[in-house]
């Protein structure tokens, strides 16, 4: 199912540009963060207040065919808006890793999930760690999973 509305790319010029190049090579290209050769993944919803489609690149957090998507904004103090779009509406969301995105329901995770989902996160991205030692929040780790 493609995501009715409006595209509105963000207004981070890295991430337009990630999604773009990503995107138009059919996951060849862009496919990486940045020069850190870590993998990332796009990931498409619909804004919660907007109804406009939202795209990210988040970092490729992958086990059995489901993927974490780690809300931690860098360790900032505050949730990322992206996270919302997601919560409001969890079956409105495609993941692209590779040639085309797929549909996917995404749930939020606690204690032992979390846990063990966490490790794997910091596993593919070390930085996680240093962003929750930074915050005072907890940062939200949602799980995507093909519909």
């Amino acid at each position: 199912m493609a995501l009715q509305g409006t595209y509105v790319p963000s207004t981070a010029e890295w991430v337009r540009d990630q999604v773009e190049l990503y995107e138009s090579s059919g996951g060849e290209k862009g496919n990486t963060l940045r020069d850190s050769g870590l993998p990332i993944i796009i990931v498409s919803m619909l804004g919660a207040k907007s109804a406009n489609v939202r795209k990210i690149a988040l970092m490729k957090v992958e086990h059995e065919g489901e993927y974490a998507l780690v809300a931690s904004m860098g360790g900032r103090p505050k949730n990322p808006v992206w996270y919302y779009n997601l919560v409001a509406d969890p079956d409105a969301v495609t993941l692209q890793d590779g040639p085309a995105p797929f549909d996917v329901s995404v749930r939020e995770i606690t204690g032992p999930e979390k846990a063990t989902w966490w490790d794997r996160a910091v596993a593919a991205f070390p930085p996680y760690a240093e962003y929750q030692a930074k915050t005072d929040r907890i940062i939200p780790l949602l799980i995507a999973k093909r519909r």
